[in-house]
């Protein structure tokens, strides 16, 4: 009978070759995803407006935070721009996943929306030829949104809504809400959808606030509770400025323990019932 001979142990000098090789790899990988991390966030710095529309008795003003992790960039976005009828358009949305991919099809929705708007006004189309035009360029990733375009003569605000998480409300005479828009499909899915547009007059002034579900939802925060912490917040600063609004209204995002990147557009508004 043939025995076996037991097998031979590493010597010292091997193991620490192997373990030399192992954290090279490791670091290579390491190092190569954080390039991938810091790409997406140059992305999306640049991506997003530098700017936003503001008008006399309308003060605007957006804010972005990454995953709580720091690793999940790129998915969530705002803007905001005058159209050629002399009304104003904002939109906020979030991508189905991240990193430089995500950021890439996030510049995609916020600049054919541009083109898109250029030709028309009106929400619901708008993001009927938006959602058109994602599924032409056969991306796997699809968008929730919502487009919002306010006429500060009238102080009329139309909404369409794709997927998003509801905008929140309030007045300086204590009245506040939650959004519960009609809506369709988020963007990039199907085909022939149609957006209905919610009208409403704004006539007190006060505060609308859209936000992404990074600010209202986590792993064990339900999106409900968080939006009614959020309509709570804003409603006790009604009458803050847009900018202290949006710092207050982001902060709401670390009480969650986010996973999720997240961002907040806020229109303080000065409306009066006769549109003046």
């Amino acid at each position: 009978m043939t025995r076996r001979r037991p097998p031979r142990s590493a010597s010292a000098e091997e193991l620490l070759t192997t373990l030399q090789r192992l954290t090279a790899r490791a670091r290579q990988e390491v190092q190569l995803h954080q390039a991938r991390v810091e790409l997406a966030e140059a992305l999306q710095r640049e991506m997003l407006p530098a700017t936003l529309p503001a008008l006399p008795g309308l003060q605007t003003a957006a804010r972005y935070l990454p995953a709580r992790s720091g690793l999940d960039i790129g998915g969530d976005w705002y803007d905001g721009f005058p159209l050629p009828d002399g009304t104003l358009a904002f939109a906020i949305g979030d991508v189905q996943g991240h990193d430089v991919e995500a950021t890439a099809f996030m510049g995609q929705i916020r600049f054919g929306m541009r083109a898109v708007a250029a030709t028309t006004a009106d929400p619901g189309e708008i993001m009927d030829r938006t959602n058109d035009l994602l599924l032409s360029v056969d991306s796997a990733l699809f968008a929730t949104c919502t487009f919002v375009r306010l006429d500060p003569r009238s102080w009329e605000l139309d909404t369409a809504r794709a997927g998003h998480v509801p905008a929140v409300w309030a007045t300086v005479d204590g009245q506040s809400g939650i959004t519960d828009d009609v809506g369709g499909l988020p963007l990039g899915i199907q085909g022939g959808r149609t957006y209905p547009v919610t009208r409403r007059r704004l006539t007190t002034p006060g505060a609308f606030v859209l936000l992404t579900d990074g600010v209202v939802e986590g792993p064990s925060f339900p999106i409900e509770e968080g939006l009614d912490a959020v309509e709570r917040l804003v409603a006790s600063r009604a009458s803050a400025g847009a900018e202290e609004l949006a710092d207050a209204v982001l902060q709401a995002a670390e009480r969650t323990g986010h996973e999720d990147d997240a961002a907040v557009l806020v229109l303080r508004h000065d409306a009066s019932p006769c549109g003046t």
